[in-house]
């Protein structure tokens, strides 16, 4: 292959340029941001049924990450190529769902076509043009300016002002969309369960020992059950409770250590005698991540989950935590 010579100058100086241009095309979108936005959120919101992306060319792949977007923060939706709506895709439509469709010149041929299928059904249209008063702006029901003075590059004809600009609306109404339906931090998780983003929003109780396998023993218990039921749960410590399973106490390997040193006659005690009061506890719905911010911060292991009135819910170990690969 023939060795080609940058000029390292020149393509410093045209990423530059690029990058500017689009960062002033996103930048002058938030003067935008007003009634006809308050009402595509509105539709969106009340839409019972899928929200349908609809695009073609390089705008029908922002119209992919646009419905990605959405179906992984609490809207479900799709992809749907203008082209191939024409040809029978568009029998995924329902009278239930909404459509966005995404066109810079929205006159493109393929797009008012499927104009026609989507009003048939009485679908709500939410638009994101590059020209406000084209055809696909009339036939929505809310249009979304998302128009550029200039596409950046030298030659200023490829895609690139314009698909940043209506990528960037998208990700606008998306995060409305899912502050409006409070999807939170567990809905965020229940979509993403493989993923690292899933993981760091794993809550204590999706990793906790519960059930059976809560170490756990009541505080006129006699140390040989104490001891009994470390063994036999293996996580090196024991939760100490009231007849209610409201947490009292805890015994660790480490107390257990301290009272052979000081004891001739460790089993005459109960368990209640030999806890440490005032435990570390944490709620069943709080990440992990902060129960291992508690443990490192204080040197432990374990944490007793308790739930609103103190009751034994289940027990954390720092192990559980690195089974997960994040930690």
């Amino acid at each position: 292959m023939k060795p080609f010579q940058v000029d390292k100058d020149a393509a410093i100086e045209t990423a530059r340029r690029v990058l500017e241009a689009e960062a002033e095309s996103i930048r002058r979108l938030k003067d935008r941001i007003g009634e006809d936005f308050l009402r595509a959120v509105s539709l969106a919101a009340a839409c019972n049924g899928k929200i349908a992306v609809i695009g073609l060319g390089k705008s029908g792949i922002i119209c992919q990450k646009i419905a990605a977007t959405l179906s992984s923060t609490g809207t479900p939706a799709i992809f749907l190529h203008a082209a191939d709506a024409l040809h029978g895709d568009c029998g995924i439509l329902t009278p239930d769902d909404l459509a966005i469709v995404i066109s810079k010149s929205g006159e493109t041929a393929e797009i008012i076509g499927i104009l026609d299928v989507v009003k048939r059904l009485s679908l709500p249209i939410i638009a994101l043009s590059g020209n406000p008063d084209s055809t696909l702006s009339r036939y929505a029901d809310v249009c979304l300016d998302v128009s550029v003075t200039e596409e950046a590059g030298p030659l200023g004809l490829a895609p690139t002002s314009s698909t940043a600009a209506a990528l960037a609306m998208g990700d606008a109404l998306a995060m409305a969309l899912m502050e409006c339906r409070k999807f939170g931090r567990e809905d965020f998780a229940s979509v993403h369960p493989a993923g690292s983003l899933g993981k760091k929003l794993l809550c204590v109780a999706d990793l906790m020992h519960g059930g059976d396998r809560i170490p756990r023993v009541l505080h006129d218990a006699v140390m040989s059950g104490v001891i009994y039921e470390m063994s036999s749960k293996g996580l090196g410590m024991t939760a100490v409770t009231d007849a209610r399973n409201v947490v009292l106490g805890v015994i660790s390997d480490g107390d257990l250590r301290r009272l052979l040193e000081k004891s001739p006659d460790p089993l005459r005690f109960t368990a209640e005698q030999v806890m440490s009061t005032n435990p570390k506890t944490i709620g069943g719905g709080e990440l992990a991540a902060s129960a291992l911010a508690m443990m490192e911060a204080m040197k432990i292991t374990s944490l007793v989950v308790v739930d609103d009135a103190r009751r034994v819910t289940g027990v954390i170990h720092i192990h559980d935590l690195w089974r997960t690969g994040l930690f």
